[in-house]
């Protein structure tokens, strides 16, 4: 008998002791699985908010205000004499400002046609992993151009001056070296050439980003207008280099548009990319964190 209680008591506390080792586990690897990440957001899909003369889907941190100074010269093949269009700028100098993570308003000014221009922009969705698959980024931009070049051969009332542009911009990062982005976008402009014209223009934009090192890219950019007037005016297709540096954006580009706003380059591009009509510019971007808030996206 003693025998036996003694092999029931050994018995028992090792039942006891394998439930506890069971419990354990259990428990770990419960706390694993609450621990593991909801979220596995993508970061970096593009190096900028802009991809050349258009936008990307990025936005920046909240309290984060971004100074750009966009620059296009004249075009290439007006010859020596001209310094190949090096004698001829348009400059854009542009304000941003993230209100959230996900909300930018920016303003503008661009030289060529003495251009104002304001813009909304605010991501619906990020690209994720994990629980939650979203296969790509999605960010909505709105922008409003007032041109104040003089006519005096036209009256032109405040409202003949103004032009609108919506976007949605859909990208997906499919690697650290490779992004593409799709642009459908719609222009009004409130004054056309003649009344025969169109006032809205439908276009698709794609776009793309390779990249070379960790602080450089190769960028293309080309917008297709689905119904486009008999205007004489060409598809925008740009060409470009980034170069990260710290706080620093600085992109090369050639491009036939000679406008930097959505309102300009899009509807009323004038140059043939493939007869020379060629652009060389840049855009400098510097960035300043005006809210001591860590970026979470």
């Amino acid at each position: 008998m003693g025998f036996l209680f003694r092999f029931g008591a050994v018995l028992g506390y090792l039942v006891l002791m394998a439930g506890c080792a069971y419990g354990q586990d259990s428990l770990l690897d419960q706390l694993e699985e609450e621990a593991s990440p909801i979220e596995d957001l993508t970061y970096g899909t593009f190096k900028g908010t802009r991809l050349i003369n258009g936008q990307t889907v990025e936005t920046r941190g909240a309290g984060n205000l971004d100074f750009i100074i966009s620059h296009r010269f004249g075009r290439v093949n007006s010859g020596a004499y001209n310094f190949f269009g090096l004698d001829d700028a348009n400059t854009r100098l542009g304000l941003e400002y993230a209100f959230t993570d996900d909300l930018t308003v920016g303003i503008g000014r661009n030289s060529f046609q003495k251009v104002y221009d304001g813009f909304v922009k605010y991501r619906l969705l990020k690209q994720q992993q994990g629980k939650k698959q979203i296969p790509v980024t999605m960010t909505w931009y709105s922008n409003m151009s007032v041109n104040t070049f003089k006519r005096p051969e036209l009256p032109m009332s405040f409202e003949r001056r103004l032009a609108y542009a919506n976007q949605l911009l859909i990208a997906r990062k499919f690697s650290e070296g490779l992004s593409l982005q799709l642009m459908p976008s719609y222009v009004h402009q409130n004054l056309v050439p003649t009344a025969m014209d169109r006032n809205d223009l439908f276009a698709l934009g794609v776009g793309g980003r390779l990249k070379l090192t960790p602080r450089t890219s190769l960028n293309m950019e080309y917008y297709y207008r689905v119904n486009p007037n008999d205007d004489g005016y060409y598809n925008a297709l740009a060409i470009g280099f980034d170069i990260e540096t710290g706080g620093h954006v600085f992109q090369l580009q050639l491009t036939n548009a000679q406008s930097m706003t959505e309102t300009g380059f899009i509807p009323t591009t004038t140059g043939n990319f493939w007869d020379g009509d060629i652009h060389f510019g840049f855009n400098i971007s510097r960035s300043f964190q005006l809210k001591d808030k860590s970026k979470k996206w």
